[in-house]
């Protein structure tokens, strides 16, 4: 059987039931194009070696015309290995995250004026230069640079919740909590030593505010809960699968490298799934990722999404975003969601 990756999407959905090829239609369009180059004679040895036959490679768009994500995959580039981080760089990480203000957060750090949570791996600090008026940094008590242990991602959630409670009760109108986890510089994270960023507001952010008209629409249109639908297409393509209380997807329209997304209907079901994810990320070599979590507003129901992406390589000196996420909204990016899930199952599925 031939392996399963992204430039067989269409062949993929053609395989589908008929149903089912008409529900991926509605969520998704695709297209797949070569794209041609020709090399100098000085070249062809090298890239014969290095790449095998490339002078014709198959460029595959995939757009999700519900919300307008749209990414390009090069499946040239999604077979580049990747690299862990050597022993040492990791050994030097755990020694930086061991200095500054955050490990030793009681005197280094400033507190909210209703105090801190104290939770059994993590702890809360007022932002000493904030995102939003409402806007804690939940910092780990230990310095290990990489936390994947169940208990720790489940804590750092609960911490998060507790904090938007305390929060809401300063400000009532505030319902709206947005959960941040940007690991290391690649990230955007000013500090090694790992931390979220927790905030609630009276206004929801736009990518929450846009996710939710999109879900409001879909359901007076076709009568059914977009997630649902959106974790059906990707299972019968291949890229879903059920961890627990969750459902996890390779996302088909990632924003950059390895994207997983993650829906459940509490945060308990939540944390299982992502310190899996984690895992699964430390397994490839990940070594910098940014999530999010999106929550239902306080005091109401709905899905806990947590969105997790790959930043690159730490000690790369070029960006992994350049003016095609910035300005064309299309994502280029070297990972298969096909490889990642089989990494995700490697972990998930017994």
């Amino acid at each position: 059987m031939a392996q399963l990756d992204i430039t067989r999407l269409p062949g993929i959905i053609q395989e589908l039931a008929p149903d089912m090829e008409v529900l991926v239609s509605r969520i998704y369009s695709w297209y797949v194009e070569p794209g041609h180059l020709v090399f100098p004679d000085a070249m062809k040895t090298w890239v014969q070696e290095k790449y095998g036959d490339i002078e014709t490679q198959q460029i595959v768009r995939v757009t999700n015309d519900q919300t307008g994500e749209s990414t390009l995959f090069n499946s040239v580039r999604a077979r580049r290995p990747v690299l862990t981080p050597r022993t040492e760089e990791t050994r030097d990480l755990q020694v930086l995250a061991g200095e500054g203000p955050f490990a030793n957060p009681l005197e280094e750090t400033p507190a909210d004026t209703f105090g801190r949570i104290d939770g059994d791996h993590w702890i809360t600090a007022s932002n000493i230069a904030k995102y939003d008026y409402l806007h804690a940094v939940i910092i780990a008590k230990e310095n290990n640079p990489y936390i994947t242990a169940e208990p720790q991602i489940a804590d750092m959630i609960s911490v998060a919740i507790r904090w938007c409670q305390d929060a809401h009760r300063i400000d009532p109108r505030a319902v709206y909590p947005l959960l941040i986890w940007n690991l290391l510089w690649r990230a955007g994270a000013s500090v090694v030593h790992n931390h979220a960023q927790v905030l609630l507001t009276h206004r929801p952010y736009a990518a929450l505010e846009r996710i939710e008209r999109i879900r409001e629409e879909y359901r007076c249109r076709y009568g059914s809960e977009y997630y649902d639908d959106l974790f059906t297409v990707h299972t019968a393509v291949g890229l879903g699968l059920v961890y627990g209380a969750a459902r996890v997807m390779a996302h088909l329209t990632p924003r950059k490298e390895h994207e997983v997304v993650i829906l459940a209907e509490s945060p308990r079901d939540l944390a299982p799934a992502l310190a899996k994810v984690l895992e699964c990320y430390h397994n490839i070599g990940v070594q910098s990722y940014n999530a999010a979590v999106y929550m239902p507003p306080l005091g109401g129901k709905g899905h806990y999404v947590a969105w997790v992406v790959d930043r690159g390589d730490l000690y790369s000196r070029t960006s992994d975003i350049g003016g095609m996420e910035l300005y064309a909204g299309t994502p280029v990016v070297a990972s298969d969601p096909f490889r990642l899930m089989e990494h995700l199952a490697a972990v998930m599925l017994p």
